[in-house]
């Protein structure tokens, strides 16, 4: 089993993030109340054959920052995954910094809904919708 990481230390203690976390380059600058907020830093290794960043790095960034946002909400000892995730692509995305924002959009006794929104230079990118098991 692997090792299971309490998102809200991160935020709130700064622990050690995932190791997805990391690999992405975001940073999560705010988690509470079943909303988070972060910055992802795009790197050149995100980049695909047509100049952009590939759409499933998007859809990870959203997916990660959705996972901070149900952690603020949650009890002790509970845990929670995803079930789906639709991720829909506005405009192209480029090396450098991404606002990523996420929160509960309604949270009932075994599934959360969340929606999350990326920006970038003012604009926004792409918008993602997840429920997640709530266990």
């Amino acid at each position: 089993m692997s090792k299971q990481y309490r998102l809200m230390d991160v935020v709130t203690k700064g622990s050690v993030p995932p190791p997805c976390d990391e690999t992405l380059g975001l940073t999560v600058t705010y988690a509470k109340d079943g909303t988070a907020r972060g910055v992802w830093k795009v790197n050149g290794e995100m980049i695909n054959g047509n100049g952009v960043v590939m759409g499933g790095f998007i859809a990870s960034a959203a997916d990660s920052m959705m996972a901070y946002a149900i952690a603020s909400c949650v009890q002790e000892g509970q845990h929670f995954a995803s079930i789906n995730l639709h991720t829909t692509f506005h405009r192209p995305a480029f090396i450098g910094e991404i606002e990523v924002e996420a929160h509960v959009e309604r949270m009932g006794k075994s599934i959360g809904y969340l929606v999350a929104t990326l920006v970038q230079e003012g604009k926004e990118i792409a918008a993602a919708t997840s429920s997640v098991v709530i266990r």
